[in-house]
């Protein structure tokens, strides 16, 4: 039987603060903080979420579904494959998932098999938005969808020192600057390989 539909609530409240949170002050953050802002008392947290890692969990197959969620909506909505292509990548901007990447660093099992469920559901979308720009000649096919996620992992990442929240003015420039590096045709010719998804596995 299904979660009542307050439950349902309180948990989605908890996965949003905590996504919030974690960017700002990294996967350390207090619990109690997170509780706070959810509006959820620490016992409706901890039934949710025994543990820091069950709540890691539960943020990274959230953002996880939410990208991919992205990327299907562009795919189907814009007919233009460049403007899909740039309408997902804006889309994931907003979930800071370089402000994340720390977190997920740490605490990620790469052999979670939710995790790896939502991880292939999202790279088969993304592969397919950058392989339909590709077929138009509206994207150099000189780069790979490992590149397209690294950039977005760099883009929304803050610089060491600096507050997350200074990022904010910057990431739409940014990430514009380099989206108009990947059409075509190509101005330069980028050293070694497209990098693969494959490429970034993580092993035992």
């Amino acid at each position: 039987m299904g979660m009542r539909a307050d439950a349902t609530r309180n948990r989605e409240r908890i996965v949003a603060a905590a996504r919030e949170i974690f960017v700002e002050l990294g996967g350390e953050a207090p619990l109690d903080e997170i509780a706070r802002r959810a509006g959820v008392g620490n016992a409706t947290l901890y039934r949710h979420f025994p543990d820091r890692d069950a709540l890691v969990h539960g943020v990274v197959l959230a953002v996880t579904g939410r990208i991919a969620e992205r990327a299907r909506a562009a795919l189907d909505a814009e007919a233009d494959p460049y403007e899909a292509l740039r309408c997902f990548v804006f889309g994931a901007m907003t979930e800071r998932i370089g402000a994340l990447c720390p977190l997920l660093s740490q605490r990620f099992d790469a052999d979670d098999r939710e995790l790896l469920a939502a991880r292939q559901r999202l790279e088969g979308v993304v592969q397919e938005l950058l392989h339909r720009a590709q077929r138009a000649d509206q994207v150099r096919t000189d780069v790979a969808a490992g590149d397209l996620m690294v950039a977005l992992s760099q883009l929304t990442r803050p610089l060491p020192g600096t507050a997350c929240t200074q990022l904010e003015r910057f990431m739409e420039r940014h990430v514009q600057l380099f989206l108009d590096g990947l059409r075509a045709p190509a101005r330069s010719r980028l050293p070694g390989r497209p990098a693969t998804l494959e490429d970034f596995r993580q092993t035992a």
